[in-house]
C-alpha cells in the first residue's frame, strides 16, 4: 500500500513520538518535496527538523510533476500531496487540514488524517491510543471532542 502524506501528518506523528508506526501500517510511504521544505522550514519544530533531516530508509521524497491550477488555494504542501498521490495512484492520502482533505475527496482520492493513522495503530495494537491523544493535545493540533472520544474508545 503506497501511502503520500502532507506536512501535518508526519509533524505531528513526530511531535508525539509515534513516527514509527507508519512502516508499521502501510508499505511505502512518500512525500513531495514541498512536504520536505515546509518541514525543514524555520518555523518548524526542532524535533521535526531534525527528524526529516535523518529520515529513516522508509520514507521517500519524490518530486510532484505539474500541478492542477485548480488547487492553487491551497498550500504548496498541500497541492503537491494531492498530485503525487494522484500520479502514484496511492492507497491513501494523509492530510488534515479541511480545504486539502475536500480537494483530494473531489479527486476521487482516499484521506485520513492525524487521528485516522492514530485509531489504525491502536486497531493494529501498536499505541496506547490514551497515551497518544494525552501527546497530541500537548501539541498545537486542534481535535473536535467527538474525534477525541472516538479515539480513546478504541482503548
Amino acid at each position: 500500500m503506497t501511502v503520500v502524506s502532507d506536512t501535518g501528518p508526519i509533524n505531528y506523528l513526530v511531535l508525539i513520538d509515534s513516527i514509527h508506526i507508519l512502516p508499521d501500517l502501510f508499505e511505502r510511504i512518500v512525500v513531495p518535496q514541498a512536504v520536505r521544505n515546509e518541514l525543514l522550514a524555520a518555523g518548524a519544530p526542532d524535533k521535526v527538523k531534525n527528524w526529516i533531516a535523518n529520515t529513516p530508509d522508509w520514507f521517500e521524497v519524490q518530486q510532484s510533476g505539474a500541478v492542477d491550477s485548480s488547487l492553487n488555494r491551497l498550500g504548496e504542501g498541500e497541492r503537491e500531496a494531492i498530485t503525487l498521490a494522484q500520479s502514484l495512484g496511492a492507497s491513501l492520502l494523509l492530510i488534515d487540514a479541511i480545504e486539502g482533505r475536500r480537494a483530494a475527496l473531489e479527486r476521487g482520492l482516499k484521506v485520513a488524517g492525524t487521528v485516522g493513522v492514530l485509531e489504525l495503530a491502536a486497531t493494529s495494537g501498536l499505541i496506547d491510543p490514551t497515551e497518544a491523544i494525552k501527546r497530541l493535545r500537548a501539541t498545537n493540533f486542534r481535535i473536535s471532542p467527538r474525534l477525541l472520544q472516538r479515539l480513546t474508545r478504541r482503548r
